[in-house]
C-alpha cells in the first residue's frame, strides 16, 4: 500500500490566489480522502524560517508535494491528481 503524500500550500495573508488554491486543495483532497497543510511564509520568517520565504515568496501560492515544489501560482490540478495516484 503506497504511503500517502504530504501536501503543503505555501501562502501569505491577503493573497487571493492563495485563497483560491486553498479552495481547490480542499476539493481535491476531500475527494481523495487526503489532508493538506498550509504555511504562511511571512509568519514562518518571523519565527526564524527565512529560507522558505526567500525561496518561494515571490511565486505564491506554491504547492509542495512531499517537501518538493510541485506547482506555483496556483494548483496544477491534473498533474497533482496524477502524481497523487502514483504515490
Amino acid at each position: 500500500m503506497p504511503t500517502p503524500s504530504r501536501i503543503t500550500l505555501l501562502t501569505r495573508a491577503g493573497c487571493t490566489a492563495c485563497d483560491a488554491a486553498a479552495d481547490r486543495l480542499d476539493e481535491i483532497c476531500g475527494e481523495l480522502g487526503l489532508v493538506w497543510a498550509s504555511l504562511d511564509v511571512d509568519a514562518a520568517a518571523g519565527s526564524g524560517d527565512r529560507e522558505t520565504r526567500a525561496e518561494f515568496g515571490d511565486r505564491l501560492p506554491v504547492v509542495l508535494l512531499d517537501g518538493r515544489e510541485h506547482s506555483y501560482g496556483g494548483v496544477d490540478e491534473s498533474r497533482l491528481r496524477h502524481d497523487l495516484q502514483l504515490g
